[in-house]
């Protein structure tokens, strides 16, 4: 279900601005998940700078990304987001990267090199934008850390909550005619953003925790690889993207890069 998020995002973006669609998925996700999952006094610091890191600058930026880049692009982009989540670990963890790791980082970051200057694949704004918005799930990584122990609907509960206030300033100053935008959008764009909210935001987060919780974790990672392949798949297939050759050779750097990583990891633990 996460995996073809993209391509409701990317159908949803094309008629609603990024930043008004992400208040309101967020808003409908915060209202389905808050009464029934609710944090403890000690949790909602924590949670409140979450919502910032990775409902505004993570889902935020990712939306906006989508606007101005195509959807294959962007679930090769985001896989960035283990590579910087190493680098931070390192630096606040004390984490040893070791060469085999670096190796993998300077794979993923060449193959990301040639997606940003594929012609046609996305805007300078949306690439800098996807970019930023990997580091902003990396940096999320960090603070999920160093929250008391939740359940994971709690965090998505809350953090969506919360990034309403901040998301829907930031859409009145830098977008225009959203509510128009809204009212007029037809069954497709509203269908995705059905398909957000409740599959990709409820149900594929739920599925991953409890697979999490039931499974080893180096029987569940690996799965994660999927994600930008049939992210890939379902741009060309379902949106008509062009599959090209930056695509095909930068995506490939970037996922073995990000494979070499996760599995290093997975050794260490």
């Amino acid at each position: 279900m996460q995996l073809t998020g993209f391509v409701a995002i990317k159908t949803a973006v094309s008629e609603i601005p990024p930043l008004a669609l992400t208040v309101v998925r967020f808003l409908f996700v915060g209202i389905l998940l808050t009464p029934f999952f609710r944090p403890e006094r000690s949790q909602l610091k924590p949670l409140l700078l979450l919502s910032l890191t990775m409902g505004v600058g993570h889902f935020g930026l990712l939306f906006l990304g989508l606007r101005g880049a195509d959807a294959a692009t962007s679930a090769l982009l985001i896989q960035l987001g283990v590579p910087f989540s190493s680098i931070m670990a390192a630096f606040f963890f004390a984490d040893r990267l070791g060469w085999k790791r670096a190796a993998g980082m300077a794979m993923a970051f060449v193959g990301a090199g040639l997606l940003a200057g594929e012609p046609g694949g996305g805007t300078p704004l949306a690439i800098t934008a996807l970019l930023v918005s990997a580091i902003c799930w990396a940096g999320s990584n960090i603070l999920i850390k160093q929250i008391p122990q939740v359940h994971p609907m709690t965090i998505i509960g809350w953090l969506s909550l919360m990034a309403v206030p901040p998301l829907a300033m930031l859409s009145f100053i830098f977008e225009t005619d959203q509510m128009p935008a809204i009212r007029t959008a037809d069954w497709k764009a509203w269908t995705a953003l059905a398909y957000i909210v409740l599959a990709s935001s409820v149900v594929a987060y739920y599925l991953w925790y409890r697979l999490i919780a039931r499974l080893q974790v180096n029987q569940v990672v690996p799965f994660t690889l999927l994600a930008p392949v049939i992210g890939v798949a379902a741009g060309v297939l379902i949106l008509g993207e062009a599959f090209t050759a930056y695509k095909a050779i930068g995506g490939l750097l970037t996922i073995v890069g990000v494979a070499v990583i996760q599995f290093r990891q997975l050794n260490r633990v």
